[in-house]
């Protein structure tokens, strides 16, 4: 089946996907970032003190979504969706009224459990299950939707704060979500899809649909936490200390925040990409290469201080991205089925958001005790060439399990 004939006869399901992981923006480190500078003006608060702030509502909605995120294997996508706008839509409203700490916190929670949380959980799950041999075209699709709003959202949020104020610019997100996103999310996702006749055979990867349990005993399921957990902590980290960033390379934020299209761009392609390889390789095949890029830009973003080394690092950052947002939609159905995905996929999304909440804390920290940000910076490469060592021995023996599995399938062929 062709591209083009894929994208045509799954429209409505592949363009639902996209809008919940578009909107999922309002909740997702690199937009909340964009108000950091006002925030902690207005709480008289440090690099630090705010990171600490973040991490500890992040980690909250990370603990919570374990339990939360199940609910997308008991409810269909459309129900979920009824549930989890408007709770984004009131956090965006309490963003713009907040007034006190603990409303900030409890703020942040909301934004970080039902936008980058349950918005992606609902999205990627409903992928995973609907599709097969197609799942890695469909997910490079559905991820565009955070691309998209990496591209659009923050410049739109600059120019409104700069016209109205920043507390504005959430009012209007709320209002987006709310007479935008609910009815169209609602609608292309009315109808469940269900396999036809036309969809190619899967490639055969797992014998059977493993439970959480069974996940949370797996020994490769620890060795996959150290590479995929690498692009939530560094991303989150450059995006949510950004201001600092400027300030200490003395660019400007504008110049900053129009780099993001070039990460977009580079991540939409390379998503693209990265789905046809999965489609034809498999998920685990592609798995060692995807954290080189991030390695690479982390070096360029820690040794160069010309403000053309934004693009070099968003550039670079976006090919890693695309790699991964796909790998990451992927992977889990891939190794370990599609029957328990909902409570699989909670649980990884938890640990991946902890690894988003870890990273401005800690960095945060790190900054007030004076340890050198672009040092900080070039650890987090090397770490990515470490891991990306790791994961090829990972997708070794994922392979190596895989084998028996895959001899019997073709066995019992008729």
């Amino acid at each position: 089946m062709s591209f083009l004939v894929f994208l045509r006869e799954n429209a409505r399901w592949l363009a639902g996907g996209f809008l919940l992981t578009y909107f999922s923006s309002f909740g997702q480190t690199f937009f909340i970032s964009i108000s950091a500078g006002n925030i902690r003006a207005e709480y008289d608060l440090s690099h630090g003190q705010f990171g600490m702030i973040y991490m500890l509502a992040t980690l909250a909605s990370a603990f919570t979504l374990t339990r939360v995120g199940q609910i997308v294997d008991r409810y269909s996508v459309k129900t979920v969706t009824f549930i989890i706008v408007p709770i984004l839509a009131a956090a965006c409203v309490s963003m713009a009224l907040s007034s006190s700490v603990i409303v900030l916190c409890v703020t942040i929670y909301l934004l970080r459990l039902f936008g980058q949380g349950m918005m992606t959980q609902n999205a990627f799950t409903a992928m995973g299950r609907w599709f097969s041999a197609q799942r890695g075209r469909a997910v490079s699709i559905t991820t565009l939707g955070h691309n998209a709003g990496e591209a659009t959202l923050p410049l739109t949020f600059v120019a409104v704060a700069g016209a109205f104020g920043w507390r504005n610019g959430w009012f209007l997100g709320a209002a987006f979500l709310m007479l935008v996103a609910l009815p169209a999310i609602a609608a292309l996702m009315a109808v469940e899809r269900t396999p036809r006749s036309s969809d190619p055979a899967a490639r055969v990867t797992t014998g059977r649909d493993w439970t959480r349990g069974e996940v949370i005993r797996d020994p490769l399921f620890y060795a996959l936490l150290l590479g995929v957990m690498a692009p939530g902590f560094i991303s989150t980290t450059i995006a949510f200390h950004q201001v600092y960033l400027v300030e200490l390379r003395e660019w400007t934020l504008g110049i900053f925040a129009s780099a993001f299209t070039v990460s977009a761009t580079m991540t939409i392609l390379f998503a693209l990409i990265s789905g046809q390889l999965i489609d034809r390789f498999s998920a685990v095949s592609v798995l060692p290469g995807f954290l080189l890029p991030l390695g690479a830009a982390c070096f360029a973003l820690a040794l160069f201080d010309g403000q053309w080394s934004i693009f070099l690092f968003m550039g670079l950052l976006g090919m890693s991205n695309g790699f991964s947002s796909t790998l990451m939609g992927a992977l889990w159905p891939e190794i370990y089925g599609v029957r328990y995905l909902g409570a699989v996929r909670a649980l990884v999304v938890a640990i991946l958001v902890f690894a988003t909440a870890v990273g401005p804390g800690l960095t945060g920290y790190l900054i007030d005790f004076g340890v050198s940000y672009p040092l900080q910076i070039a650890v987090m490469g090397l770490y990515c060439f470490a891991a990306a060592f790791v994961m090829l021995m990972v997708s070794r023996r994922l392979r190596a399990r895989a084998l028996p599995t895959a001899r019997a399938s073709v066995t019992s062929a008729p």
